[in-house]
């Protein structure tokens, strides 16, 4: 069976950034997806669309075919005083690197890295934790079946929350 629109895709691999692994997946563990649904970036579909079990992969997605270039209106500065709760800020919330749930005004939910804190105001970065990064991939086909009536209606557990086209990970879970 080949890689295809529909099936479910049992991989395993290594995401490694500028030399560094961000990411391992195991076979024990593997990676499930329905294929050509949006779970994962285009260009890593792309890569794996028509292998079969036992098949291995080795490419480089470009930061433009991951997920861009840094975006230096996605960092911002909003006044500390947004995160007090009951007049507070929570001990140890402010810390840089600190990941945190947001929402725009509009009532999207983002996620935001503190960068950087500063007197009255705490530098947020909404940009993608691997936007402006090329992302080199190393893995192996462990599984390929038909996907279900309700697997192609509601995804695959957690799938359709954490789309990786839509700004969640690459192939990778750990970016959330």
């Amino acid at each position: 069976m080949k890689i295809e629109k529909n099936k479910v895709v049992s991989l395993s691999y290594t995401l490694e950034v500028d030399g560094d692994i961000v990411e391992t997946v195991t076979t024990d563990k593997p990676l499930e997806f329905i294929f050509g649904t949006g779970y994962l970036l285009p260009k890593f579909e792309e890569n794996v669309s028509n292998m079969s079990v036992g098949d291995s992969f080795d490419f480089t997605l470009t930061a433009f075919e991951g997920y861009g270039e840094e975006n230096p209106d996605a960092i911002i500065e909003l006044p500390k005083d947004i995160f007090k709760i009951n007049g507070e800020i929570e001990e140890g919330l402010l810390t840089v690197g600190n990941i945190l749930p947001m929402q725009d005004s509009d009532g999207n939910r983002l996620q935001g890295s503190i960068d950087e804190i500063k007197e009255d105001v705490v530098v947020m970065n909404f940009n993608h934790p691997l936007a402006g990064a090329d992302l080199h991939f190393r893995g192996n086909i462990v599984g390929i079946r038909e996907a279900t009536e309700s697997e192609l209606l509601h995804g695959l557990m957690g799938e359709r929350g954490t789309s990786c086209g839509e700004g969640g990970c690459s192939g990778c879970s750990g970016c959330n």
